[in-house]
């Protein structure tokens, strides 16, 4: 009877509660704003470097770091063992730190002795954290007491809104938040699966907050009442989510900084959501859901404890740090402190409160970063050239990576080479597809959306042969799988598979580089590639495997366009020499999750070869070089192009498209053929000195390198991108000969042939913004790796096709890998610092860069990266805050 009473009444209640709800609340409004607090999350399959704090830049960096710190207790300046590491390197002089003190002093409405404020933050700066035992201890215990009446007034957003389910679990309730987060970790899992599993998600077509509603209540990892609470939710996942706020008893004005707080929780599967909503165009529709069905369940699970009471705050618990600072550090004793008049107290308390651990590690860390620009200054300064370079006999054209750096120095050195940077999708805003392949993927930034499609394609007889061997490779793979998951197949395949995979296992182990050459030419040999040409004309008509909205190729115009605007932003507008190579990049590495995020982050985490042959291919056209003419770029007739590849782990450079050449474009090629085994070898002896355990021993550097790119047990086959530290724009003549070891973005630029300031705007918001990103991926990983970074590499785990977790219940791992900014467990190898961007320009030139680009502008000011220019004529390096 009672059954069916609850059954017949539950609907009243709850529509009851329904007119309840706020009806004014923007749900759309409050989802838009809080998810700037998270960043959006792509596949890892293509990794996409990506700036953590991308929505928060209007806060500045100093901000935002006390914000985590409250909320998550993030820290976001690195610790002071980096610090002090940093110190005894010599990357951190310690007058630099002592300047950014009395700076920071000159700024603050001091109501004390300035030798005393010197002496305490000096102490709390150069000394070691409060021990626990004086904060424990019952002499400042006693002290904080008797002062708790005096009505210190701070700003201390102590109830700065965190979630209800968290707060419940620090007062020693249940691990309600811990099971909350298990419950979405579940679902987010379920719903995004990319047919990783057998059975896909039940109503998953329908939507997320669809799908969970019609099965939660059939959950058994819940318990009976708290499956009762979700059986009559909204059918709206909107509706669900004022009624969740309501129910929470969220006031309005806090429902934003609630929304924010949970997002925050997991971050990772937030962002994946997020990323799917914005590739569907559906704004913030799968973070409603996701808000919807978090918020619910929290209810559901705390709905007991519900009115929420809100605890007091603690002035004697508030105070015991402030006070210890002043026995720590300034070396007061209890009995001096109470000697002093109240005014006095409340201005040293007052003091030490501004003075936190946030302010301190930002002082560290600037001084760590003016070392680094005074270092790369003089270092500038002392090589740099304003000679005219001699006529190269080639010019080869990399992308602005740092990985391209030694590769560029060793090949300059070697013979009469020039080169050049640039962004390494090379201003082509295309998707790429390849031959017979049903995807497309978007080979240009991710800031940048695609506004064309270039594809590979041959003879029909062609296709058709390739097609054939490469799905009878697709279909052994399938069947593998298929029988991997099916009840009674998967008994048989260890019979079946067990001797040839255990003969693949030991010759991966035991050799793998020879192993992995036979596999690589036995791969090669059947499914071999035919002879392909690319789509780049507009009339191109092809035959495709799924539409598209995109034109397939270009226009004459646009042709011109494209490779104009790259030449124009290089600087690269006369001199041609015979022979031009465009090198795209691409990293080698086996069973590596992160495979990608080794590749090209301008070419949206793939590997930059299709668009330096689609380039050097463009360059080659006549209607090209004739619209070019036009614009005042002559390009010479024995001028040829050709498109290679700069394989990163090998640093090895392999030819893409090598049409007929001229006599001399022949010349030059084999004069750079016959230079490239001992630039690859230099190289790589210069690249491989820095990996932990290969710093003295005698090998064979080419063989090494090939070694760790074949060898699956490899869990560090290179560095990537880690030790960036700053981005220089001018001309090669500035770094040419500077062994900037590997740390610095070089995009070429000539402000002599940019008098409109175009060009350099356009490296601003594309090039720059793509360094930013990828600077701060690698700081976050580092300063805060268990919530920014994915832990140890060994231990991580694929999911749903999409991501990595630690385990099989964590959130999705948004960042980097601890061995790809770490030495050892104790030393890190990435420098965490934020991007230093130097720019080869006068000064009303900058100035005219922040009047037109206020976003810019906005980036320098809160702290996100910081900026320097270099006069061309008297080479004054003027900073920019």
């Amino acid at each position: 009877m009672n059954t069916t009473t609850v059954s017949l009444e539950r609907p009243n209640v709850h529509e009851r509660r329904r007119e309840n709800v706020a009806t004014d609340i923007n749900v759309n409004a409050l989802v838009k704003n809080a998810s700037k607090a998270i960043a959006p999350l792509w596949p890892i399959a293509t990794f996409v470097a990506r700036h953590p704090w991308m929505g928060l830049e209007h806060f500045s960096f100093e901000q935002v770091a006390h914000r985590l710190k409250l909320l998550r207790d993030i820290d976001l300046y690195p610790s002071m063992s980096m610090f002090r590491a940093a110190q005894r390197k010599g990357e951190l002089n310690p007058k630099f730190l002592e300047m950014r003190l009395q700076r920071w002093l000159d700024e603050q409405p001091l109501t004390m002795p300035r030798e005393e404020a010197e002496r305490f933050c000096r102490a709390a700066l150069l000394h070691e954290e409060i021990p626990n035992e004086l904060l424990m201890s019952s002499s400042l215990k006693s002290l904080a007491a008797k002062m708790k009446d005096m009505r210190f007034r701070y700003d201390f957003k102590r109830l700065l809104i965190r979630p209800l389910s968290l707060l419940l679990e620090e007062q020693g309730e249940e691990k309600w938040a811990r099971m909350l987060d298990h419950q979405m970790i579940k679902w987010c899992k379920l719903f995004l699966d990319e047919s990783q599993a057998s059975w896909t998600m039940p109503y998953r077509e329908k939507g997320f907050y669809y799908a969970w509603r019609k099965l939660v209540i059939n959950d058994p990892s819940l318990r009976k009442q708290q499956r009762e609470r979700l059986q009559d939710l909204p059918h709206d996942a909107e509706e669900a989510l004022r009624q969740a706020l309501m129910l929470l008893g969220i006031p309005h004005g806090a429902m934003k900084d609630y929304l924010e707080a949970h997002l925050l929780s997991l971050p990772g599967w937030a962002g994946m959501l997020l990323w799917r909503s914005q590739q569907s165009g559906q704004a913030h529709l799968l973070l409603i859901d996701y808000l919807a069905i978090r918020l619910s369940l929290e209810w559901a699970l705390i709905a007991p404890y519900l009115p929420f009471a809100k605890q007091k705050d603690d002035d004697e618990t508030f105070l015991l740090p402030l006070l210890a600072a002043w026995m720590h550090w300034g070396g007061l004793t209890p009995k001096e402190w109470l000697q002093l008049p109240q005014a006095e107290q409340k201005a040293r308390l007052s003091f030490a409160y501004r003075f936190d651990k946030i302010v301190r590690g930002k002082l560290w860390l600037e001084a760590w970063e003016d070392t680094q620009e005074v270092q790369l200054k003089e270092m500038i300064a002392s090589h740099s050239q304003n000679n005219e370079p001699k006529q190269a006999a080639a010019q080869l054209i990399f992308c602005m990576d740092v990985r391209s750096e030694p590769f560029r120095r060793q090949l300059e050195q070697a013979g009469p080479f020039e080169t050049y940077g640039c962004a390494g999708f090379f201003g082509l805003p295309i998707k790429t597809r390849e031959l017979d392949s049903s995807h497309a993927h978007a080979s240009c930034p991710v800031i940048v959306e695609p506004q064309h499609e270039v594809q590979e394609f041959t003879s029909a007889e062609n296709v058709k042969k390739y097609r054939g061997r490469r799905n009878a490779l697709l279909s052994v793979s399938h069947t593998f799988k298929k029988m991997k998951q099916h009840l009674f197949a998967s008994l048989l395949l260890p019979e079946v598979s067990g001797p040839l995979l255990g003969l693949h296992t030991l010759a991966r182990s035991i050799a793998p580089s020879g192993a992995g050459r036979v596999f690589h030419q036995f791969q090669d040999n059947w499914a071999q590639k035919p002879a392909t040409e690319l789509s780049l004309n507009r009339e191109s008509s092809l035959e495709t495997t799924e539409t598209t909205d995109l034109p397939v190729g270009f226009s004459t115009e646009e042709k011109v366009r494209y490779v104009y605007q790259l030449f124009k932003g290089m600087g690269l507008t006369s001199r041609f020499a015979p022979l031009v190579v465009v090198c795209g990049h691409e990293s080698t590495t086996t069973n590596n999750p992160y495979a990608s995020s080794l590749d090209c982050g301008a070419c949206g985490g793939a590997a930059g070869g299709f668009n330096a042959r689609v380039f050097a291919a463009l360059c080659n056209l006549k209607e090209v070089r004739e619209g070019l003419a036009k614009e005042g770029i002559v390009i010479p007739e024995d001028t040829v192009f050709v498109a290679a590849e700069h394989m990163t782990t090998v640093d090895e450079l392999c030819w893409l498209y090598v049409p007929t050449l001229s006599e001399a474009a022949q010349k030059a090629f084999d004069m750079l053929q016959g230079k490239l085994e001992k630039v690859s070898r230099n190289a790589n002896n210069e690249r491989l000195s820095k990996l932990p355990g290969l710093e003295d021993k005698k090998k064979d550097p080419l063989a090494e390198a090939h070694r760790r790119a074949e060898d699956w047990s490899e869990i560090r086959p290179e560095w990537g991108l880690a030790g960036n530290a700053a981005l220089i724009i001018g001309r090669r003549e500035l770094t040419k000969h500077c062994n900037l070891e590997g740390r610095v973005f070089l995009h070429s630029y000539d402000w002599r042939k940019d008098p409109s300031g175009e060009a350099l705007a356009n490296i601003i918001t594309g090039p720059v913004t793509v360094a930013q990103w990828i600077n701060l991926q690698y700081y976050a990983s580092t300063v805060a790796p268990h919530y920014y970074g994915s832990g140890n590499k060994t231990m991580q785990t694929v999911t749903a096709g999409i991501g990595v977790m630690q385990g099989n219940a964590s959130d999705l791992l948004a960042g980097l890998p601890w061995q790809s900014v770490m030495s050892s467990d104790e030393e890190i190898f990435h420098s965490p610092l934020r991007l230093l961007v130097i720019i080869e320009a006068p000064q009303q030139n900058i100035e005219r860069l922040f009047e037109d680009d206020p976003h810019f502008r906005r980036k320098v000011k809160n702290g996100w990266l910081r900026l320097v220019s270099i006069d061309p004529d008297s080479g004054e390096w003027k900073a920019w805050r």
